[in-house]
């Protein structure tokens, strides 16, 4: 039989556990984008999905005899960020790693980490933040959070084929595929490139969540002897221009730099702000572990 990766959880309900009326439903909802949408279940307060189309993780399904969804083939593979957040887990569990004491122990979502370079606005934030009183000061450690992303069509046709009134799900009527590299390399890694160098200046550390299958679909590290420092040149260009004549390329500068901070340089999209700064908008930002929100 054939098997196809297909949606494993809708709106923070399993597919197999929705009813015909009840797909029909969720079907209307991801087809007009977010408006209306119900609430999601992995929040605190159960806000409304803020996710287009709703879809909070996808699985590997087999083909029925008569052409409908069949047996689950696979794990869950989580496509929504929200999905991690269910019961506070990861707040908890990260608190327990590094010894917070969980009556002490305070949370903060979402924190600015960055300023654009122009505009001193936030441009970028640290998913999530335990933290906890210490010493008269503050001791605190962050949490990057990456879902995985699917590749393959759009999911419009798949959510009008759910919607077909019919007892059982449908097969996906498409290929569609986790994509392991844009979710990991492309996306976290970047990530992580910017913001690790410098919680490690400022005494902390940043943990990173991902899904199961993730581990399973890329290498894991292997141990290897600290190399040399290298010092990476960038050669910079400028357009030289001329009234009515097209900008012509020009030498500029070579500049030559550090390995890893030339790489921060061209992944980064604005300035580290201070530590200071930082932490008055954490200390702002936090509320109890299990408290209510903001």
């Amino acid at each position: 039989m054939p098997e196809c990766y297909g949606v494993a959880e809708w709106y923070g309900v399993p597919l197999d556990g929705l009813s015909a009326v009840q797909r029909g439903e969720f079907s209307a909802f991801a087809l007009r984008g977010r408006r209306g949408a119900p609430p999601c279940p992995f929040q605190e307060g159960a806000p409304s999905c803020q996710k287009s189309g709703g879809v909070c993780s996808l699985r590997r399904y087999e083909q029925s005899s008569d052409g409908r969804l069949g047996a689950p083939a696979g794990e869950p593979v989580i496509v929504c960020p929200s999905r991690f957040g269910e019961g506070e887990l990861l707040v908890r569990w990260l608190a327990e790693i590094v010894g917070f004491d969980p009556d002490e122990a305070m949370v903060a979502r979402e924190v600015p980490f960055m300023e654009g370079t122009e505009t001193n606005k936030a441009a970028g934030k640290i998913d999530l933040v335990v933290a906890k009183k210490s010493n008269g000061g503050l001791a605190w450690h962050g949490l990057e959070i990456q879902a995985v992303y699917f590749s393959g069509e759009g999911m419009q046709s798949e959510f009008e084929s759910l919607g077909d009134g019919c007892s059982s799900p449908p097969f996906p009527n498409a290929i569609r595929r986790p994509d392991w590299r844009s979710s990991s390399a492309k996306r976290l890694m970047p990530q992580l490139q910017i913001k690790a160098p410098t919680l490690r200046r400022w005494g902390s550390k940043i943990a990173v969540d991902v899904d199961r299958p993730v581990l399973r679909c890329n290498r894991r590290p292997k141990p290897e002897p600290e190399p040399r420092p290298q010092r990476r040149r960038r050669h910079l260009a400028r357009p030289r221009t001329r009234a009515g004549r097209r900008a012509q390329p020009a030498r500029q500068r070579a500049l030559g730099s550090p390995y890893a901070g030339a790489v921060r340089g061209e992944t980064a999209c604005g300035e580290d702000g201070s530590e200071r700064s930082f932490e008055q908008t954490l200390r702002a930002k936090l509320r109890p572990l299990g408290g209510s929100g903001e």
